[in-house]
This record gives C-alpha cells, structure tokens and sequence, in this order.
C-alpha cells in the first residue's frame, strides 16, 4: 500500500477519529482516576444509600472539628475479606477526608499477633471484625466490634428484643470523642458496708471497662483513701450506717462537685442508717418501704410477674436521646419506690427518671398496701447540685441495682444503654456516647406513598425517550 493511500479522505478521517477515540478514552480514565481520588482523599462523594449510611450527622462534624491530638484506626479485616466491608471501608474514608488528623489503616489479624496483643486488656481481645481506635498522645483506646454495630429495639409483635439499627457512626465518633479526653473517668466502687458482692459486679465492672472507664474498689474506712471529686463514688446496697468520719469524707467530696450513684434496692433497712438517709436527702432522694408491684389486669406495665415492672422512662438528661431513638425497653424486678420529688431549693434539681403505671401500689408488708397517688411511683431519680463553692454535684439513684449490673438484663433491654449515660452523666463524660440516630439495618418496603423523586425518575425517564422515540418515528412512517 503506497504512502498516498492513508492520505486519502477515508484513511486519514479514519486516524483523526482513531486519535479522538483514544483521547476521550484517555480523559475518561484520568477523570475516573480524579474523581475516585477525590472520594477517598476528600470524601467527595453523595451518599445515595437507603439509611444514609456514609452521611455524617452534625455532631460527628463537631467532634471532628475540635480534634486537637492524632487518631489512628485499625480495621481488624483478612484480605480475603474485602469485599464483604467495601462500606465500611468508604466510611472510614469519609472520616479520614474530614480532617488530617484521623487516619485509618487494615490490618490482617492472623499475620499481626503483637499488635492484639498490644491492645488487649483483662477483659477483651480484639479480633477480627474489629475496630481499634488509638491516640497515641493519651496513650488510651477503643476496641469497637459485634454488639457496638448493632442497636437492639424491641418487637411489640414477638416481644423479643431484636437487632433493628447500625451504629457504625456512633460507636466510632464516640471512641474517637473519648480517645482524645485528657482524663480517664474513673468510677469507685465503695466497699465496707456489707454492700453486694464482688462477684455481682462482674458485667457491670465489665460493661464500664469495655466503654473504656477505670474501676477501682475502695473503703472509707481506710485513712489513706480521700475520694478524688473528679471521680464517681457507688454505693451497691450497704447494710450498714455510715460512720461520722465517712461522712466528713463525703459531705467534703461532695461540695467540690463529686457525684454519687446510689442503688437502694427494697429490703435494705433504711430506717437503721440516719447518716446515709442524710446523704440522699440531701439531694432530694427519699426511699420508701415495700415493694412496687403492677396491677395483673394491666398486662402492659409488667413482664411475666408483677414485681418485674415494665417502667415508663421519662425524658431527662440521662434518658433524653434514648427516648428519641425508642430505646426505652427495661424490665426492673423487685424494686422498691422512691416519693415524688418536692420543691428543693434554687440549687437543687431533681428530675423522675423512671417511673411506675398509675395502676401500681406498694406493697409494705402481708396486710398493708399503698397505691400511687401521682401517675406512678418514681423508680429511679436524677439530682444536681450547686454547692456553696460554686461546684455541681450530680446523683442518680434507683430502686433495683439489677437493672444496672445484671448481664441478661443487658441483653433482652436497654439497661446496658441506660447504665452507659448514667454514667456519662454522673461524670459529665459527654464524649463517650453521642446522640447519634443508628441507621435502619434493612431496606423498608417499597409503598406507593413511599416514591421518592429518585424513584419517579427512573420510571419517567424511560418513559420520556419512548415518547421522544415515537415523535421521531411516526412522521417516518407516513411517509
């Protein structure tokens, strides 16, 4: 073939095409290469998900922005498990592109035994599907997986607790708000007054640590020990009065803003411990004798027995965002009651928590029974105080520690929940756990008062090019 014959019309609008051909093929690429680049580098990129699962909600925003110290995240993941996370993947991303001081990383648990290891505590070993979230400033971690994904609500149909929601964001905004605090808030269990046994506290000791807290057991008795005001005191069911000596400890503990949380369950005798009645009254708590029972015909207000009350939750600082999400579930057996809070004075606030039926009455012993003259006896109190030094001092109280320390409680209601933000609020601890909406864990049904914009289009564009393509071929036809 002779050198004229590509300079013929044919061969040479055939190389310019062939030329334009591979350059729009050669922008396309740099264009996907940018756009891919910029999704993971700056998160550009719009969450069309059902349940929105890569938006960020306002508060993770602020978190992040008010980072000050490194965060680092391991994803606990094999290699050959990738495509099974390809979500959490682009979430992690999302939350490296929102500020240079998170950065994210997989790591194959088989192959890095020393850094498990490195992260394990007594009471956990991070695993596979794990997630490990470290500031290497505070030298403190999160090790996030399994029943901090999840959110549990109940099922009025089968009245089972299931898991209905994810809670990627805010299992991991959490972590990454507490990772960063410059102090451990540490909870002291105080020991002493014939209160319960250690082995009681086991799921309650290992809830606090798992949520990354410090537990510490402690008498006050012992002239070494002052209670540190940053720190929670517990009392678990004491038995026995405080001395004077205790109660200098804590009248002083309390004024520079320490926090109580009391669990007074219905057969401690209150009546033999003057100093320790003192020391709930003085934040508004009054314990009343007997034990709380629901009315049978009112098969709403209590669970297979009527001493394990279904109690109403109320809206506090403690409960608010719980009762936003719907994750009001408890059940409490055997509880005792507290009286209706009165009017304290201007530096003192108490606010019902949980609450009894209307229905239910107190029963003080075989022959005498009370029933409630308000819309329920109060179960469990919040109290805050502002003491002469200009300190506040909180206090949580209620009527049945089991709600509080029992792990099959943890796991069929939302007491795991409900203990988590007593503490946070008790320790104004307000990065552990955010008020964060889980997302819906399944796609809702398609309904026709359920069509979206996205869902009209896709029905009314196909229909347009129809439409166009009979404009255009009808006259055709006619001719």
């Amino acid at each position: 073939m002779s050198k004229g014959k590509f300079k013929t019309g044919k061969w040479k609008y055939g190389s310019i095409s062939a030329l334009m051909l591979a350059m729009v093929l050669l922008a396309l690429i740099a264009l996907n290469a940018g756009v891919y680049a910029l999704e993971k580098n700056k998160g550009w990129r719009i969450d069309l998900s059902f349940n929105g699962i890569l938006s960020q909600s306002a508060e993770t925003k602020e978190v992040i922005e008010s980072l000050d110290k490194p965060v680092e995240i391991y994803a606990l993941f094999r290699k050959s498990a990738e495509r099974d996370w390809l979500e959490l993947q682009e979430l992690l991303n999302k939350y490296a592109a929102s500020s240079d001081k998170i950065t994210w990383k997989q790591v194959d648990p088989a192959v890095n035994p020393e850094l498990l290891n490195r992260f394990s505590t007594d009471n956990l070993v991070p695993g596979e599907s794990n997630f490990i979230v470290w500031c290497e400033q505070t030298n403190r971690f999160r090790i996030l997986g399994g029943e901090d994904f999840m959110g549990l609500g109940y099922n009025p149909e089968t009245g089972t607790m299931e898991y209905d929601s994810l809670t990627f964001e805010g299992a991991i905004t959490g972590a990454i708000a507490y990772v960063v605090k410059d102090r451990v808030p540490k909870a002291v269990i105080l020991q002493g007054h014939d209160e319960y046994e250690l082995q009681y506290l086991t799921d309650f000791q290992n809830l606090l640590e798992a949520n990354q807290y410090e537990v510490e057991y402690q008498t006050l008795r012992d002239d070494e020990y002052s209670p540190d005001p940053e720190d929670l005191l517990i009392f678990f069911n004491p038995w026995k009065d405080l001395t004077d000596t205790e109660m200098t400890k804590l009248t002083e503990f309390a004024a520079k803003g320490g926090s109580f949380l009391f669990a007074c369950d219905y057969k401690v005798p209150m009546a033999n411990m003057p100093n320790y009645m003192t020391l709930l009254r003085s934040y508004g708590f009054e314990p009343l004798d007997g034990l709380v029972s629901a009315d049978p015909l009112e098969k709403n207000s209590y669970y297979e027995s009527k001493y394990f009350l279904l109690p109403v939750m109320c809206s506090t600082d403690i409960t608010m965002d719980l009762v936003g999400l719907g994750r009001d579930y408890l059940i409490i057996p055997k509880t005792r009651a507290f009286a209706e809070p009165e009017e304290g004075d201007r530096n003192l606030d108490v606010s019902v928590v949980l609450r009894s039926a209307e229905t239910a009455i107190r029963e003080i012993d075989s022959t005498s029974f009370e029933p409630s003259v308000t819309d329920g006896y109060p179960l469990a109190l919040e109290a805050r105080r502002v003491t002469k030094e200009g300190y506040v001092s909180r206090a949580f109280i209620i009527g049945c520690g089991d709600l509080l320390i029992d792990r099959s409680l943890y796991s069929v209601t939302h007491s795991q929940e409900l203990t988590v933000n007593v503490m946070e609020f008790l320790l104004q601890n307000d990065g552990t756990s955010l008020n964060i909406t889980p997302k819906d864990a399944a796609r809702p049904g398609l309904k026709t008062e359920s069509l979206s914009l996205g869902s009209i289009l896709l029905i009314a564009l196909p229909l347009s090019v129809l439409f166009a393509a009979l404009l255009v071929l009808g006259p055709r036809k006619n001719r």
